[in-house]
């Protein structure tokens, strides 16, 4: 009995200090991902093909694909022509970063502001 208690705490430490171990790399590989899909949005939404004549705001979400493609999932606006050029901007565009973590939901909130 002493032999199973003695197994199972070694194992359990063992355990333990693996996945604290690989927390760190992947927090900073979720981090430089995020950064890297939302300078990728920020570049496909500049100069609009419309007169942005007061600033609108939406929240995207968006996942990317096997072929490193943003797909659009959905857009939270109170302005049809915004969710339409969101989804038309950004559906199946490029993102030039290689994607690793596997499917993964983001959530990006967007403002378009006018050029005074």
């Amino acid at each position: 009995m002493k032999t199973i208690k003695s197994l199972l705490l070694v194992a359990a430490i063992a355990f333990s200090s693996v996945l604290s171990a690989s927390t760190p790399d992947e927090k900073a590989n979720l981090k430089a991902e995020t950064s890297a899909i939302t300078d990728a949005v920020e570049k496909l939404l500049q100069n609009p093909t419309f007169d942005v004549e007061k600033e609108m705001t939406a929240t995207v979400t968006l996942t990317i694909n096997k072929n490193n493609e943003i797909v659009v999932l959905s857009v939270e606006s109170e302005d049809e022509s915004l969710e339409g050029y969101l989804k038309g901007r950004l559906n199946y565009q490029e993102v030039t970063d290689d994607v690793t973590s596997g499917p993964r939901s983001y959530v990006i909130p967007v403002r378009i502001t006018s050029e005074i």
